[in-house]
């Protein structure tokens, strides 16, 4: 079996109950996405509405990471929930403005700016951190 040539890392981070920051790094492609899949499968298994995917240490994303940001945007918004991607690296940047995904997964360029957006959706107001 052969080993992928740069595994992917999934970082879990749950900056609220409801919100799940996933922090990727590595080749976001078919070799990889199923892993990146699972990882947004058991969040939304646990009841997470809004997702977070910081993809600025990813270097290259073909359209089956694509593919799975978009299946998770669809579920999320029936939820009703949101995605956003934070600070994509130029070369995904570019992929993503190409194929028009930026126009409908909202881009931000910091966690901060995205858990505003988030707050934006729901109206919830921000709590100030302590």
């Amino acid at each position: 079996m052969p080993i992928a040539q740069d595994p992917l890392s999934v970082e879990v981070t749950l900056p609220r109950e409801d919100v799940a920051l996933l922090t990727v790094e590595g080749y976001l492609d078919v070799d990889t996405a199923t892993e990146f899949q699972h990882h947004l499968a058991n969040q939304l298994h646990h009841g997470r509405r809004h997702f977070l995917l910081d993809l600025s240490a990813v270097p290259f994303m073909d359209s089956s990471g694509m593919n799975i940001i978009l299946r998770v945007y669809q579920e999320a918004r029936g939820l009703p929930g949101s995605v956003h991607i934070i600070s994509p690296a130029p070369a995904v940047r570019r992929i993503l403005d190409l194929t028009g995904v930026s126009i409908t997964v909202p881009v931000s360029e910091s966690v901060d700016e995205a858990l505003e957006r988030v707050d934006g959706l729901s109206g919830t107001p921000v709590e100030p951190e302590a």
